[in-house]
Order: C-alpha cells, then sequence, then structure tokens
C-alpha cells in the first residue's frame, strides 16, 4: 500500500517549550505519549503512544483498575479528573490514595482527545 506511513505506536514532536526527559508524559496538542529518550529544547525526538508505563499521580487518588487516567500539563501529572484535563488511557493496576503512592500504572489509550 503506497499511501502506509506508520503503524502510529510512535511520533516524532520537538521539545518547544523545555527539555524533556526519557519516560516523561509529553502533551503535544490533544495528543499524549510518553518521552522515548531525552528530548533537548528545540530538538525533535519520539514519543510513545502506546504500552502501559509507570506515571507520577496525584497522591490523593484511589485507583481502580480500569479507571479512566487523564493528564493534568499544569502539574505533570495523571488523576482521575476529568474536568480541564486531557484523556490518556486508564489505570492497569489499582493503587491507593496515601501521600506516599505517587505512581500509577497507565495503559496509554493511543488515541488524541
Amino acid at each position: 500500500m503506497k499511501n502506509f506511513v506508520s503503524s502510529g505506536n510512535t511520533l516524532a514532536i520537538t521539545a518547544a517549550v523545555a527539555a524533556i526527559t526519557s519516560g516523561s508524559g509529553v502533551l503535544a496538542g490533544a495528543i499524549f505519549g510518553v518521552a522515548a529518550g531525552d528530548i533537548a529544547l528545540g530538538a525533535e525526538g519520539t514519543i510513545n503512544l502506546t504500552g502501559v508505563y509507570d506515571l507520577p499521580k496525584a497522591a490523593s487518588q484511589a485507583w481502580t483498575v480500569g479507571a479512566k487516567v487523564y493528564w493534568d500539563d499544569t502539574a505533570g501529572r495523571c488523576t482521575t479528573v476529568a474536568t480541564d484535563n486531557t484523556l490518556i488511557g486508564v489505570a492497569a493496576t489499582a493503587v491507593g490514595g496515601t501521600a506516599g503512592e505517587t505512581t500509577g500504572r497507565v495503559r496509554l489509550n493511543g488515541t488524541a482527545a
């Protein structure tokens, strides 16, 4: 098929605002991904749009398996609060809501919001 471009599991983006650390969540317009490597300010790099990742989460929230997970770009972390945030996937494991539980396992939905 001559019009095939890629499988769509990754996307090249430019770090336009700040450098991006490998493994960090990245919101590019309505597209969310996880940086596959460090991306210097002004440089192009790859973000993964699919897969399961451990990402920072709001400590005050407990998650159940399958709960919708959103990206709070202002705080740079995941949340279960939809208002003003971008849907990025679902919780892949349950996690508690104590102050020390600041990481959640997320299965990315691979779609633009």
